[in-house]
Formats: structure tokens, sequence, C-alpha cells
């Protein structure tokens, strides 16, 4: 490698650059903050764990999003996390279990996968994210929609914002009625989350379906938009099984709390939404901002989660990527003016120093043979240390 291609990094992994960093920082702590004010306990999960507990459970689909390597000490293969949410998980199974009936657990650190999700995104993203672990209610579900838009706002992207709705629930009991095997099921399911409609056509078509199960899993592309759709869905899918009819009635029990809670929030209910079909178990959910296609954070229900560590319960959350969020938002931190300070060895100058650092102001000490222009400057006035405003540059 050449001297000039030393400083590149790989395809897919980046860096945060001191301002963006100063922010991500800034909203790491106001977040964190925010998550304990709503009751949730931070935790830190490890960055690499024995692969065979990091991809249990429904965390098997993280395979190939997995970076492995060998432990010198145990000659045991290792993974570094991909995801930081079946980490949480074990924890609240394993580590947690006798705690409190119901759990709230918070959490943010790196990740990093092998693969981006999807082109122009990061392989090493900041997740951060919220669950709830002891309750199946519906309750719960909108606890983790308000943080999710709560935790949005904070970071400034709360404006104009849209929530979509689904329930994986609605297509896996169709699927089960209509006796679809594996391999029809999948290929439906890839077809539906294109909205692509002469293809389900077709597919559904090769499949000789009884008439009730070929007319509601068509319908199923269409069905979305407003509160409206929920009605609909109801008529469309009379004849859908009782897991069907359950899971639209959570959602018109989400979709009336919603109205209530978070009234300035557009909510569309999407009853083809199959977001992380294999490991969601209900409702599935992203926000994203009006006319983007790019999901700004997302989440969902995954009951039985932990059962492969002896404690199998329900569990609700959403995560983000904050140094994302980061990089495509306009907000700024507050310009906060340095003070600069002269090199000396005056205690009461260092004193005073410190004390304006205590206060949380920036103080920047002023090398020997270097200028600095400042606005705010320490100096020795009557024996006194004091702030003055000055805009001139100051030599060494």
């Amino acid at each position: 490698m050449s001297h000039k291609e030393r400083w590149l990094l790989p395809e897919g992994i980046d860096e945060v650059a001191p301002e963006d960093a100063a922010r991500l920082e800034h909203l790491r702590r106001e977040l964190i903050d925010r998550l304990q004010a709503w009751g949730y306990q931070l935790v830190t999960p490890p960055l690499v764990e024995y692969l065979d507990a990091l991809l249990t459970g429904p965390a098997k689909m993280l395979e190939l999003q997995t970076f492995k390597l060998i432990d010198e000490m145990s000659g045991r293969l290792l993974g570094i996390r991909a995801d930081m949410t079946p980490q949480v998980a074990r924890i609240a199974a394993h580590k947690l279990r006798d705690k409190q009936e119901v759990l709230r657990l918070c959490y943010i650190g790196n990740v990093l996968k092998t693969l981006p999700v999807c082109q122009g995104t990061s392989r090493n993203p900041t997740q951060l994210g919220a669950e709830i672990y002891g309750h199946s209610g519906a309750e719960s579900d909108l606890e983790i929609l308000q943080l999710m838009v709560e935790a949005l706002t904070v970071i400034g992207l709360g404006s104009k914002m849209v929530i979509d709705i689904g329930h994986v629930g609605i297509y896996r009991g169709l699927a089960e009625q209509a006796d679809l095997s594996a391999e029809q099921e999948q290929a439906l399911f890839n077809a539906l989350q294109r909205k692509a409609l002469p293809e389900i056509e077709t597919l559904l078509l090769g499949y000789a379906l009884p008439a009730d199960s070929h007319a509601m899993l068509l319908a199923l592309s269409e069905l979305n938009g407003g509160m409206d759709v929920l009605t609909r869905a109801e008529q469309v899918l009379a004849k859908a099984p009782d897991s069907v009819q359950t899971a639209l009635k959570t959602l018109k029990e989400i979709a009336t709390m919603a109205g209530q809670r978070l009234p300035a929030v557009s909510i569309n209910f999407d009853l083809a939404e199959l977001r992380g079909y294999d490991y969601h178990t209900g409702l599935v959910f992203a926000a994203y901002q009006a006319g983007s296609a790019r999901a700004l954070a997302m989440g969902g229900r995954y009951d039985g989660i932990g059962e492969d560590f002896g404690h199998a319960q329900p569990a609700t959350g959403f995560s983000l990527d904050l140094k994302d969020m980061v990089a495509n938002s306009i907000a700024a931190l507050p310009e906060k003016e340095a003070i600069t300070v002269a090199w000396c060895d005056d205690a009461d100058q260092q004193a005073m120093i410190q004390q304006l650092r205590d206060q949380g102001e920036t103080v920047i000490y002023q090398l020997s043979d270097t200028a600095v222009t400042t606005n705010k400057t320490l100096v020795k006035q009557d024996n006194d240390w004091q702030v003055v405003e000055t805009g001139t540059v100051i030599s060494g």
C-alpha cells in the first residue's frame, strides 16, 4: 500500500470528525438521560462474545453479518456483534431474570457488520435502543413508539415524521391458513415487500389456493393508509383465522392510543409491512421523514425472546443508528465560545481556569509561539484574573 493510500478506510467503515463527534456525544448523553427518565436502565454488552451464544434464537439470521475470529485464550470461535438487541435480550434473560416482572433496558454502542444493510449505509453504526421485557400488551408497544418519537425529536428529526405500522401476525396467519410451503411463503413475502402486484397475482394463481385465501393474500399489498385501512381490513379479512383477527384488534388499539398520545405524528398502517419477519412476532414499525424512503428508526415485538437462555418472555423495542442521525441532521450544537489564556505558572491563574471549567466554560491554553483569534481572554487586571472581551489576535 502506498503512503497516499494508507489513510483510506475499508469500504463502508467511517470515522467521525470533531464537530459531528461533539454532537454525537452531546446527543448520547441527552438521549440516555431521557431514556433513564422513562425508567430504562442502561446496560453495556461486550463487543465480542462466543459465537454460539451470540447467534442464538432469532439472532441466527445475523450469521452472515457477523465478523468471526478465534479466541487465542480458549481456542473457541468469537463473533463481533452486528446487533446489540440479542445481547440485551441475553442479559435480560440470564442476568436480570429475577429482578422484576417488567424490565426496561436501554443501550448504546458500536456494532460491526460484514456488509452494509443497504447501499450507502455504514458497516460500523452507533446503535441506540430501548427494550421492554415481560409485558405482552399493546401498552408496551405504544410506550416504545412514544419513546422512539421522543428520541427522534431530541435528535432534531421530529418534524414531518411518519410512522409506518404493520403486524407480521397477519401475513403469518394467512400463510398458515393457506397451507403455503416454506418456499411459497418466502416467495410471496418477497413480492409483498416490493408491492409487486403482477408478481403477487402470478404467484397466487400458481399456488391454486382456495378462493378466500387467494383474495385475502392478494388484498394485503393494497391495505395501507390511515386508520380507515383497519376498518377495510376487518371486512376484507373477515374469513381469516383468529390469529389475524387478534392482530387487527391490536392494531386498532395502537391506532386509538397513538391518536391520543402522538397526535402530531402521522401514522400509516401497512398490512404488507413485514420488516424483520423472521425475527418479529407481532407489531412492527419504522419512522420516516415525509418524502424519504430511508428509515430513521425501527422496531417491533419479538415475544419468546430468551428461550435459548432458559427464560422466554415477551418483549418489544426500537433501535436507531445515532451516528447516521447526526450525519443526516441539519441541527447543530449551540456555539460555545472558548476562553483563551496565556500559559504561565501563576497559581491564581490556574485556580481561576479550574473554576471556569467547573462552571462549564471551555478554556484553552495559548502555547508559546502560537497565535489564537478569540473574543474572550483570561487576563490579569488589578491583581485579579478576569475574563475580558477582545477581538484581537493574541500572540504568545
